[in-house]
């Protein structure tokens, strides 16, 4: 009876677990956080792949083989060049934003001897967290700008801090990654250059998306990652202005003109090489079509369920990113604490805030300091679009809201 009934269990558990297959299959599955990271296109997928197979040279070695790898290099690093009017060797290659990021601040403050960072408490925490070591490391002055309750920096703040007469590096993103908002990065630049600060700028939500021309915009830094744009995870590159004086944080070899040192990652260069390639091609073509998902999901939020609210100035289409929305929805708190969870439930992915945040229990830092306490109880979900989504996407996530709203 015992061997039975083991069986009878064994046999119960393997149907269930065959009709938990067949359902995943049969679930329809909509992918709305590309403000985290994006699905590769088919083609960065072949590239990376041929490199593999080819290239497999050292790019550090001298013979044939090396110095293939290292072409692949050279010729990605002027692709992203002259997609900035820079000239290649301010390209520095990395493995991400993070890293990008962090070699600017530290080198800023320890080679050349920064003493103030002006930024907002509403940065990519791989620039606040930086800043706030090296605060409490170095003892350098660190001054947030105000932002109103829409997340806009206040410009005659911002001014007035960068008067003081200590060597100031200003560090403000381009694009937040939790609400959209796009800084003004020309009259930033023009403000730093003309109070003779540094600026640095995290670009990753907006490489890839926007055109930038660093001859117009006197910026010093920016930072990039290939992920967020349809490119591979693990690479990215930093801008560095000629002559900056900065040091590298990662010693060895004498890679990346010695600022980065450590063997190139050669697909994931080319992989991003082949992704800024096609995004810029198909750039106006792509935006028209992702920034006509959102105004279709603006319409049908606003149209469908009433008390809706949008953070920051994501439902602004000139003033925000058009690859992401970020909405403040009228649920009540207990439907709320386990809202992402149903989604996910049924297939749809999307945040709750930075994706680097998602599995922390702590709300949006950023939110925190643009949304009323009210509205700080009421879930906030960021939905990030691509190329890849569709309007049909969009009405079922409508339909699947309609159940909690």
């Amino acid at each position: 009876m015992l061997i039975y009934s083991i069986a009878i269990n064994i046999n119960f558990i393997s149907v269930i677990f065959v009709i938990k297959i067949y359902a995943e299959k049969l679930m329809r599955h909509v992918y709305f956080d590309n403000a985290a990271t994006t699905p590769l296109r088919q083609e960065v997928i072949s590239r990376i792949t041929k490199v593999m197979k080819e290239r497999y040279g050292n790019a550090s070695s001298a013979h044939s083989f090396g110095r293939s790898s290292k072409s692949i290099i050279e010729q990605s690093r002027k692709t992203i060049a002259r997609q900035l009017n820079v000239t290649a060797s301010e390209i520095i290659f990395t493995s991400g934003g993070t890293e990008a990021d962090n070699l600017v601040l530290q080198s800023a403050v320890k080679d050349l001897e920064v003493k103030q960072i002006i930024t907002t408490r509403i940065e990519h925490h791989a620039v606040l967290h930086t800043v706030q070591k090296l605060e409490k490391d170095y003892g350098l002055t660190v001054s947030y700008v105000n932002v109103d309750s829409y997340g806009s920096i206040d410009y005659e703040e911002l001014e007035t801090l960068l008067s003081s007469e200590e060597k100031t590096l200003v560090s403000l993103m381009h694009i937040n990654n939790e609400i959209g908002n796009i800084l003004d990065l020309k009259r930033v630049a023009n403000l730093c250059q003309l109070n003779n600060a540094l600026f640095h700028s995290d670009a990753v939500q907006s490489f890839g998306h926007y055109e930038l021309d660093l001859q117009d915009i006197p910026i010093d830094f920016i930072a990039a990652s290939a992920h967020k744009f349809h490119g591979p995870k693990g690479v990215g590159f930093v801008f560095i202005r000629k002559k900056s004086g900065l040091k590298p944080s990662i010693i060895g070899g004498e890679q990346e003109r010695g600022l980065r040192a450590g063997t190139e990652a050669i697909h994931n260069i080319a992989g991003m090489e082949e992704a800024v390639k096609f995004a810029y091609a198909n750039l106006e073509t792509e935006r028209n079509y992702i920034a006509s998902l959102k105004a279709y999901f603006i319409d049908k939020l606003t149209t469908t369920f009433k008390g809706i609210e949008f953070n920051g100035l994501s439902s602004n289409m000139d003033k925000s990113s058009y690859t992401l929305l970020n909405v403040c929805l009228p649920i009540a708190l207990e439907k709320a604490l386990v809202l992402l969870f149903q989604l996910d439930l049924k297939g749809i992915a999307c945040s709750k805030g930075s994706a680097c945040q998602s599995g922390s229990s702590k709300g949006s830092h950023v939110l925190s300091e643009i949304l009323t306490k009210k509205n700080q109880l009421k879930p906030s979900i960021r939905f990030s679009f691509s190329k890849y989504n569709t309007k049909e996407e969009i009405d079922y996530v409508i339909n699947v809201l309609k159940e909690f709203l």
